[in-house]
């Protein structure tokens, strides 16, 4: 379900409705919180606006890394422009720092949790939360706690590693170890004072890139050169495990990074026979097995054990223990020049969304939503013609030299070499069947002369 153009912060796992991205922002509800500051990947940039605008949050600012530099890099950006907004503000401005993939079953935990963190984030502390373990987890790092500072929070005494199985057992019963959950509670003026100390090229190459922006729509852009020079590490090497003001607040809140399926499965609502069922599902002797059918009827009969996903594009069969090996998978589909480790069969766009739901060696057929008001970018093809059949909505149409409306059950035809575009003037969804065909029907046959998204 995880492909690189749509990642696990964008899907629907645990949160019914909301994607993990939409619930780690809807969890900060009730709190004095500002409005939420993202950072993404340049080429998530338009699905988590979407997700965004869908929850509520049309004006969040979306800072975009045009190159992966691990979490060091990406929160010294966030940190610089909230020091820079709050240049004449005396108080440093507290950065509740969250990944947007993780699980939280107790909301109500976890932000009395980041309210015990706040007093020391306010002295000059950097807060990470610790997960009080419930079983010995071989999968997490660890945090060993030191010095008490109040309820729930002390000094960290030092980071360690995942450790084998034995070691693990020991850290549980110990008590004095906690999982390492990746979240944090600071200044922005204090970590980047610590990040001048431990990895000044780091915060060098952020500032670099930082000073030279351009605002696109919701989107921050940073200078591309610069940000390319930026050493990758994490928040933890570059700074956590170094600096002499790491604290940690224990939670237990129901958290979970749910980094596999059987973690998945772990945390999810079972049948009386241990099984998970999401979609069109008929078990029969079933047992102990996580079943997730996204397009069609997923039927299982005497398994145990399993993990069955069904998308529109591939299907997955794994035993529960073999899940981690699913990235063997995704090697050969790589080494295989297939394509499903990009996306799925859905892509999400600026203007809505398209679903290729049929393709051949000439030809391939998708279903398109046009949001209200949105437009598609002015363009031209050369090798393929499309022709369009509208079903809902109404369609502004520019072909060549004509603009023409298209109401349902219209059609019109674009030929190859053609200028058009399409554009929905309307206030509902303008939903469309386009049928390609051609010598070449890839995305990259597109040449734009005018876009409102700001896309090449």
């Amino acid at each position: 379900m995880s492909r690189q153009l749509n990642p696990k912060q964008f899907l629907k796992l645990t949160n019914g409705p909301l994607s993990m991205l939409q619930a780690t922002v809807a969890r900060l509800e009730g709190m004095d919180a500002a409005n939420p500051l993202l950072i993404c990947n340049e080429e998530h940039r338009f699905l988590a606006a979407e997700q965004m605008r869908q929850s509520g949050h049309e004006d969040t600012r979306i800072i975009l890394e045009p190159y992966g530099r691990n979490t060091a890099p990406a929160i010294a950006l966030a940190a610089l422009q909230l020091t820079e907004a709050a240049e004449n503000n005396a108080e440093d401005p507290l950065m509740l720092v969250l990944a947007a993939d993780h699980l939280i079953k107790d909301v109500t935990a976890f932000q009395e949790g980041v309210k015990k963190a706040i007093p020391l984030a306010r002295e000059g502390k950097l807060v990470t939360f610790g997960i009080v373990p419930n079983h010995p987890e071989t999968g997490y790092g660890y945090i060993h706690r030191g010095a008490e500072l109040g309820p729930d929070s002390y000094l960290v005494d030092k980071f360690v590693e995942k450790p084998d199985q034995a070691t693990a057992n020991g850290y549980l019963d110990s008590g004095e170890y906690l999982w390492n959950s990746g979240m944090f509670l600071f200044g922005a003026r204090q970590y980047l004072e610590e990040l001048e100390t431990h990895r000044p090229d780091i915060l060098a190459a952020c500032r670099a890139a930082i000073a030279d922006t351009a605002d696109d729509l919701h989107f921050t852009r940073i200078n591309a050169e610069r940000f390319a020079e930026c050493p990758s590490d994490s928040v933890d090497y570059a700074v956590m495990e170094k600096t002499n003001k790491a604290a940690v607040v224990s939670l237990d809140a129901g958290w979970s990074d749910i980094g596999s399926w059987s973690a998945l499965w772990e945390v999810s609502d079972k049948d009386a026979d241990g099984n998970s069922l999401n979609g069109d599902v008929i078990t029969h002797n079933t047992a102990n097995t996580l079943v997730r059918a996204d397009s069609r009827l997923v039927a299982t009969v005497g398994v145990d054990n399993l993990v069955v996903i069904e998308t529109k594009d591939a299907l997955l069969v794994a035993h529960k223990d073999s899940v981690q090996d699913v990235k063997t998978v995704v090697e050969r589909i790589k080494t295989d020049g297939r394509h499903e480790h990009m996306n799925h069969r859905e892509v999400y766009r600026p203007w809505g969304v398209y679903d290729s739901i049929d393709n051949g060696a000439r030809y391939q057929v998708k279903r398109i939503t046009v949001k209200p008001g949105a437009k598609l970018s002015v363009q031209m093809h050369h090798h393929r013609a499309e022709h369009w059949i509208v079903v809902s909505g109404t369609a502004r149409v520019t072909n060549g030299e004509k603009t023409y409306l298209v109401t349902e059950n219209q059609s019109t035809y674009i030929p190859v070499g053609q200028v058009h575009s399409l554009e929905n003037p309307g206030v509902i969804d303008l939903e469309l069947i386009e049928v390609q065909s051609g010598s070449y029907l890839g995305e990259d046959d597109i040449v734009r002369y005018e876009d409102r998204y700001g896309r090449k």
